[in-house]
């Protein structure tokens, strides 16, 4: 087992003071950390992940601002409503979350499905001081759709693994097979993350359901915040020409290529991506 870095071995998730915003009688989950006064970065995480997933963004940028972490619907800490979920939905629970804060203005970073979340409450909403969107796409008719390698490696599994390898082999079309090798103990740990705040079984599907339809294609163009898109050309889960598609239908965007980048482009390029979205914000 090759040894783990330094600052890969400090990624902890940590109990923080939890709070909760309602959206019609829908709980929802939220931590807030970092300077009350700075200006905030609130995060979205992606299908069926908890918000642990932002660990690496929220340590390098808790210091500086006032960070917000939460729970989709069906996941972690937060209400499983019957669905299946519209984004509308999400997106709602997104406001709510930075309403119950009492955040006016906040600089929005989705991933994937979160990216997605991002979009929609740009459209809906005003509280968006900027959006990054990683690792994700607008839907529509020309959106490159998940490889069906891929969604046969997520979806029909075999039937003789335990919860552990489960996961393990469902997470490996998201990161690249050297980095899986050379991190076996935070693999592990990320493991121990997604068995204790990752939807359920039904969740995923009702999350899903918002996924397949969603579409903001024909309405970028109204969505005038700054924008940063960042996608890897390695991305096996949602293709990298859906961030390029994306980065061409906003109007305010710039677009960063991390080449040889996996899906969970923000845990295994951490350090790169964190850079850029700072960078990104403070010029905001």
């Amino acid at each position: 087992m090759s040894a783990e870095p330094d600052h890969l071995k400090d990624i902890q998730q940590e109990p923080g003071s939890m709070q909760y915003a309602t959206n019609d009688g829908v709980d929802i989950a939220y931590e807030r950390d970092g300077p009350p006064d700075a200006e905030t970065v609130v995060f979205v995480e992606g299908i069926g992940y908890g918000r642990w997933m932002w660990l690496w963004q929220q340590e390098a940028l808790v210091e500086e601002y006032q960070t917000i972490v939460w729970d989709n619907r069906g996941t972690g800490d937060s209400d499983e409503p019957d669905g299946p979920y519209t984004m509308g939905q999400m997106a709602g629970d997104l406001e709510v979350v930075l309403d119950d804060a009492g955040v006016e203005q906040a600089h929005v970073v989705g991933a994937s499905m979160g990216g997605m979340i991002a979009q929609q409450y740009a459209l809906e909403y005003d509280r968006a001081q900027s959006l990054t969107l990683m690792c994700t796409s607008p839907g529509g008719p020309e959106a490159a759709p998940v490889p069906e390698e891929t969604q046969q490696r997520m979806f029909d599994v075999p039937e003789d693994l335990d919860e552990r390898e489960l996961r393990r082999y469902k997470m490996q079309p998201a990161l690249s097979e050297s980095f899986m090798q050379a991190h076996e103990d935070l693999i592990e740990r990320i493991v121990d993350w997604r068995i204790d705040s990752d939807a359920s079984d039904q969740a995923l599907d009702w999350q899903g359901a918002a996924v397949q339809a969603f579409d903001a294609s024909d309405r970028l163009g109204e969505i005038t915040e700054p924008c940063l898109v960042i996608h890897g050309t390695a991305d096996e889960v949602v293709p990298y020409e859906n961030g390029e598609l994306l980065a061409r239908g906003l109007p305010n965007a710039d677009f960063v290529t991390v080449r040889g980048g996996p899906h969970l482009l923000f845990i295994e390029e951490y350090e790169r991506v964190n850079t850029q979205i700072r960078e990104f914000i403070d010029d905001v």
